[in-house]
């Protein structure tokens, strides 16, 4: 499996509804998860997890968020070709202006080699 590494001003944003399903993906995401902004649009998030990732970090996540409070952490996502990608995301819930729903935004940018190496071997303790 080919692991991209993310350059140091990779900034990679998207935006989902309550469902996680991806409302807005910015260029870097696209470029670095290796899909066409159509293509990711409409799909559910979880369609760049890396199934190394332990389901217990996304429960973290998930019920972190839903009850109004900002996640960070660190995700090992997948790209379209099965390559793969390292982030340190911050997700924050927020209150769409127009629709009054609320929405899911995630900013990501690139972890250092020791934060990856300590995340995978806390990650190897999770299911």
């Amino acid at each position: 499996m080919q692991e991209y590494k993310l350059k140091n001003d990779d900034f990679l944003v998207s935006q989902t509804d309550e469902k996680g399903v991806i409302l807005f993906a910015n260029d870097d995401f696209c470029k670095i998860a290796g899909y066409a902004i159509d293509e990711i649009v409409g799909k559910p998030h979880n369609v760049v997890r890396h199934p190394d990732m332990p389901k217990a970090a996304f429960k973290d996540l998930w019920s972190t968020v839903k009850s109004g409070k900002v996640w960070d952490g660190y995700v090992k996502n997948k790209t379209k070709d099965g390559g793969f990608y390292w982030v340190y995301a911050t997700v924050y819930p927020m209150i769409d202006a127009v629709t009054k729903k609320t929405r899911y935004m995630s900013c990501r940018r690139k972890p250092s080699k020791e934060e990856i190496e300590s995340a995978e071997a806390l990650y190897k303790t999770l299911r």
